[in-house]
């Protein structure tokens, strides 16, 4: 069963067997719940939430500067300086995005009319770090670096209370000012509304579960939030040039993160789309991960043949996937007439793993086709454009007499009044 319907050229060597869209009712109960008592009792519901949900008895919220450096301390040093490694390029590819958004002093479209911007930092962010089926180290780089390159005043990590210690670590060195242990939907309640150790924040950013997802989308409106992410999705853009056996190791090493996991191959070569579901079918034979890449391949694996090129680009911008890897001939030409992704992987050598943990690009990305009209986490997601006016007598002459006209046109007397009256007091002097 496909999210998406078919166009015409395109049929299913595997189709998905069941949809990655399904109900969500008895989460947004739940999560309603957690808000509404952290909303009112603080952090003795966050303290009742941590105890029911993670089964751990809360007695300090937050993570102290000791335990911090404990945590850090307690890295391998390989493991360290493999984070250091992906905090480095994150921050690089994050100040090179920064150095292009500037800000506009003074643009005059009429002579007195002076209009411009200014690109602010957000005070202060939360940033959730998912614990998730494994230690996810390269989760809080993803969210904090770039916050900490666009100059945020202060930044917020939440983390569940039986996340591994290196997590805290990876919040510490990526530049946190302040980590708590709190996941969940009362995570996002606590910095969305704050209690009495956890701030309120700005906006919330970070990727999560089902229930972190819903609770992003009901806090969302006093609070900014990134997006709303569903589960991670891989799709590869193959011709007769793509092989069989890097295709599948990358479709499965993405199914590895979650049983719903989409994955899929959008290929014009048939021969070739069988010699990747036979190669998936022997990688999960003896693929550690196989409990879990495993249902994720029966469940929402597809290969998809198309009949020409061009038929292939419209299904893949039609699914508009998270990650889009491009395995063909000229890969470079094919990226540029695509137009909806979160991601993309130019050729056989990019794959998304070294997006995923240490690159530079970010790994937060939309998913269930929001790559239709949006892309993912980055440096612009912890600024505002705010813009700016002022105006000589010369400027309040030049628009003044329309706007009096439209006001009244509209029947908005107080709006005509307030153009009408600096206009007289300029004839008058």
């Amino acid at each position: 069963m496909s999210d998406t319907a078919l166009p015409q050229g395109v049929s299913h060597l595997k189709a998905p067997a069941r949809s990655a869209a399904s109900d969500n009712a008895p989460v947004a109960e739940t999560v309603a719940d957690v808000l509404d008592r952290v909303k009112r009792e603080g952090d003795t519901a966050v303290r009742d939430f941590a105890q029911r949900f993670d089964k751990v008895d809360l007695a300090d919220l937050e993570v102290t500067p000791e335990e911090r450096d404990a945590a850090v301390a307690a890295l391998d040093p390989q493991t360290r300086a493999d984070t250091e490694f992906a905090i480095e390029n994150v921050r690089a590819f994050a100040q090179a995005q920064f150095a292009t958004i500037g800000g506009l002093d003074d643009f005059q479209p009429r002579p007195g009319v002076h209009l411009g911007h200014r690109v602010i930092p957000l005070q202060r962010v939360g940033c959730y770090v998912p614990g998730g089926r494994y230690p996810l180290l390269s989760a809080p780089i993803m969210t904090i670096v770039p916050a900490k390159v666009a100059g945020v005043d202060e930044i917020i990590a939440c983390l569940p209370p039986n996340a591994h210690q290196a997590m805290i670590a990876g919040c510490h060195l990526a530049g946190a000012d302040r980590v708590f242990r709190i996941g969940g939907a009362q995570a996002i309640a606590a910095m969305a509304y704050g209690t009495e150790t956890v701030p309120r924040v700005d906006k919330i950013v970070g990727p999560g579960n089902a229930y972190v997802n819903e609770a992003k989308r009901q806090v969302f409106g006093p609070v900014g939030i990134d997006q709303l992410a569903g589960p991670s999705e891989i799709y590869i853009l193959a011709d007769s040039s793509g092989d069989a056996a890097m295709i599948a190791t990358d479709l499965l090493a993405q199914a590895e993160h979650d049983v719903r996991t989409r994955v899929g191959l959008i290929t014009t070569d048939e021969a070739l789309g069988r010699a990747v579901l036979q190669e998936v079918e022997a990688q999960l034979g003896e693929l550690p991960t196989a409990h879990t890449a495993g249902p994720a391949w029966r469940d929402y694996g597809e290969i998809a043949i198309c009949a020409d090129e061009n038929t292939m680009i419209a299904y893949s911008d039609q699914i508009a996937a998270e990650h889009l890897q491009v395995h063909t001939r000229d890969p470079q030409a094919m990226a540029g007439k695509l137009r909806n992704y979160g991601s993309l992987f130019i050729g056989e050598l990019a794959s998304v793993v070294y997006s995923d943990k240490c690159a530079g690009t970010n790994h937060t990305l939309p998913t269930m086709a929001a790559g239709r009209y949006t892309g993912g986490l980055w440096v612009g997601a912890y600024l505002k454009v705010v813009t700016h006016q002022w105006l000589t007598p010369d400027g309040v002459r030049e628009v003044a007499p329309a706007a009096v006209r439209q006001s009244a046109s509209e029947g908005l007397e107080g709006h005509r009044r307030a153009a009408q009256l600096r206009l007289d007091r300029l004839q008058t002097r």
